[in-house]
Order: structure tokens, then sequence, then C-alpha cells
């Protein structure tokens, strides 16, 4: 990444690793267009109203002003002012509501684009990132089965990431009603409380959120350590995790016909089908995890969190969940769900750890070469006929010698110089050098054809 005067959080790649960023986008993009995603793109900003209250990440929110506006922003409420948005999801609710006449549903978008948080900016986490969300949107109802299919979309897209660099990833899931159930079985009634705290054990350990449990949720530290076993609960298929969450309730005298039970147990039935499914269709992709919370609000039922092996320091790199009251008109809803990978901290992690990097930082296999600037001419033709017949190709940026024009080549990686025709040559004809095994043969730019092993540009990872 470009080092110099750069602005902490804010990423720019260079030029080798934007390749690689590139081919992670088509790639992911691929994937999804193959299960039927269609693609958009929301602007960048939405209304404060919007942004605020969707969770902690609330707080991390940029604001805009307009230069003349610095000093007195105070005069316009938060909420009508306008902000960048910091996922991808808030404006897809927006769009859908917006455009609901227009689009087909369920509506099953994909999206690739930019998001801004205000956070602490550290290794593989920033300020300004490009997150590849995909969502399915429905109108007034959505089947539930979609819960199965999103995470296997994206455990599919990410084993196609594998060949960059990246380990075997799977999902941990959850369900909100779930957890929200056996809270209100113990007696507890700040759920999102309990939840936000919840979704922080990873990151600060199980003794750190049992003390924030009593101090800000109003729990006891029977309650407190009753919501970590909660936590703590996994397991590989429906059968299992029912028969451990029952056990559970018993211990806590949670009982079978209380309302808390029946909420947990509608979670607990959608959790366990979308652990079954996954199984059957790709075993070990997707398993139950009860401490997975997710810190928005906005999620109701289904929450995914994904994990790479080997790679905890990472945590998680795609994450999602069912949503039924983000998006409205009047009296009708618009259910969805959908996940999120962080693109750039995986791009990060293929860089920096896993050692994926460009053979080339040029597209163009073939750069044309300038005897002189009064033939340069001659040469955008020869470049030109390449372009047509689909050979990416570059003409030399100066009539400099011969061996300037192949180190420029070299630099960029471009595997082929083309050496036009000596005109005042009889029966002179063009030639192409293989810069990297040295061979150099006559050619046609209406018919050359270069070796498929240098012409294209690949990303590869270090052994």
């Amino acid at each position: 990444m470009a080092k110099g005067a750069s602005i902490s959080g804010f990423p720019e790649w260079l030029p080798s690793e934007r390749v690689v960023e590139q081919r992670v986008i088509d790639t992911l993009r691929e994937v999804f267009e193959l299960n039927g995603f269609i693609g958009i793109e929301t602007r960048a900003v939405e209304q404060g109203s919007s942004l605020l209250k969707k969770g902690e990440t609330s707080k991390e929110i940029y604001l805009l002003s307009r230069l003349q506006e610095v000093g007195h922003e105070s005069d316009t409420p938060i909420e009508d002012r306008l902000g960048l948005h910091f996922d991808l999801t808030v404006p897809l609710s927006r769009y859908v509501v917006e455009h609901s006449g227009d689009l087909a549903f369920p509506f099953k978008r994909w999206q690739i684009q930019k998001v801004w948080r205000g956070e602490r900016p550290q290794e593989g986490r920033f300020r300004e990132f490009v997150q590849a969300d995909i969502d399915v949107i429905g109108n007034g109802d959505l089947p539930d089965h979609y819960e199965v299919e999103l995470p296997l979309v994206m455990v599919s897209a990410l084993e196609r990431l594998r060949e960059f660099g990246l380990p075997k990833a799977t999902v941990h899931a959850n369900n909100r009603k779930l957890s929200e159930g056996f809270y209100r079985g113990l007696g507890l009634t700040d759920v999102e409380g309990v939840l936000r705290e919840i979704d922080k054990l990873d990151k600060i350990g199980a003794d750190e959120v049992a003390k924030l449990l009593v101090e800000g949720c109003g729990a006891d530290e029977n309650q407190a350590r009753a919501c970590l076993e909660l936590a703590e609960l996994t397991a590989a298929d429906g059968a299992e995790l029912s028969g451990k969450f029952d056990t559970l309730c018993e211990k806590h005298g949670i009982a079978n016909d209380s309302e808390a039970y029946v909420l947990a147990r509608q979670g607990l039935d959608t959790l366990a089908m979308i652990v079954d499914e996954a199984a059957r269709i790709r075993p070990g992709s997707v398993i139950a995890d009860l401490k997975i919370a997710r810190g928005l609000d906005y999620y109701t039922g289904s929450v995914y969190e994904t994990f790479l092996d080997g790679a905890a320091s990472l945590g998680s790199i795609c994450s999602g969940g069912r949503y039924d009251n983000l998006a409205s008109q009047g009296n009708r809803k618009y259910p969805g769900v959908g996940l999120s990978i962080g693109l750039s901290r995986l791009v990060s992690y293929m860089l920096h750890t896993a050692g994926a990097h460009a053979n080339r930082v040029s597209p163009a296999s073939v750069l044309v070469a300038v005897w002189n600037e009064g033939d340069r001419s001659a040469s955008n033709l020869i470049a030109n006929q390449l372009r047509a017949r689909g050979i990416a190709a570059d003409v030399a940026p100066t009539a400099a010698k011969l061996g300037k024009q192949i180190k420029y080549a070299d630099k960029l990686g471009i595997p082929y110089v083309w050496f036009p025709a000596d005109d005042s040559a009889q029966d002179a004809s063009d030639e192409v050098k293989n810069i990297i095994t040295g061979d150099q043969q006559p050619a046609n730019a209406q018919s050359w054809e270069p070796d498929t092993v240098y012409a294209q540009q690949t990303v590869t990872v270090e052994a």
C-alpha cells in the first residue's frame, strides 16, 4: 500500500495491489451473478435519520458539511444532515422502498461499493473500505429458505477466493429470537443491551462481558453466567442443538410452555433448519454458534459471522442476518436477509499475509516499439489491430533507444515487445520478442497470437 502523506485508515493500493483487489471483485461478481443476483449501486450519502439508531455503528458516522456551513452545523438537526453510509444495507432498504414499483420481488441484489466508518484504524480495519454484499428482499414476506441459501452463496464465493491465498471459511450462525427468548426467560428485559455486550465476547472475554451485563443490563451474577453459557453452546446439527438448548433451559428454570421459550423455539427451529440444510449441500460450511449476536439493532432473526481457518486475529470477514423491520412503506414491509464481505480486509490479508501478487502491473501483453516519432502512427496502427482482436497492447511512450523501450516493458511486466518492420528494407516484416524467454519471431498483427501462459495477467500466491 502506498506510503507517504497518507491519512490513516484510507487505503490506496499500489497498481500491482489493485490488480489483486480487482480480481477479487471480478470473482465475487461472477459467483453472485451465477446465483441470480442483480447488481446495483446506491449513492454515497443518506439522510442522518436513516443512518442513526442502527446500533453502535451510529457513533461512527461521518456527517457532511459544506465549507460555508462549518461552525454552523448545530443549526441543522443531525437527522436532517447528510452522512456517508457506513454499510450497504441501510441504503438498500431506502432504495427498495423508493423503487418498489420497478423491482421484481423477491429482489436479489449484489452490491460492491465503498463505505465509511469513523473507527480506530488498525491492520486490516479501515475508515474507508469496500464491502461486497448480497441480499434478498421480499415484498410483505420472505421465505426462510433464503436464510440457508445466502450463507451458502457466500461460502461458495469465499471458496473461489482460496486460489488467492484465502483459508477455508466457515459460517457461524445464530438466531436472535432464540437468544431473546432465552434472555427473557431468565427475567432480563434489556435484550438489545445484552446482545451488544455478548457481541464483544471475542474481543474482551467472558469475565469482562459478565461485568458489563451486570453493570449495564440489569443482570445479576447468575443471569450473566447463564447468558455466557448460552453463548458457549455450539452444535453441528439441529438435533444436537435442540438437546443442548433444552438442557440449558431446564437448568435455569425456563418452562417449555412459557412465552419466552416459545419465542426461543421459533429461532431454534430456524437455526436447526439452516445448519441441517447447509450440511446436506456443503458439509461443515455452516455451524450453530450461539455467541454470535451482531451489534446492529436492525437484525431480527438469523445472524451470521464468518471466520477463516488459522486467521483468528482477522476476526469475522463476512457477516449479516435477517431483518424484518428495516424497510417499510405504510403498512407494507420489505423483510430481507443478507451478508456482507469486508472486501478491503480480505485484500489486505491476501497481500500482506497470504502473499498474493500480480504477475505484472500492466494489463497489456504487448508493447509496440517506436523507431522514431515520425513512425508513431505506424506503431499506433499495429496496436489498434491487436486490440481489435482482443489482445491488450500499449505503445512505447518515446522513440528512445530500443534497450530503454524493452526496459520500460519489463518494468511494467509486459511480456512481448513488437518491432514494426523497417520500411526501408525490402521484404521486411514485423517481429515480436518474448522478453522473458528471449524468443523472437516474425509476426503479423492480423494473425499473431500470444502464448497464453505469458499473455494472461494473473494473481498468484507465494509458495
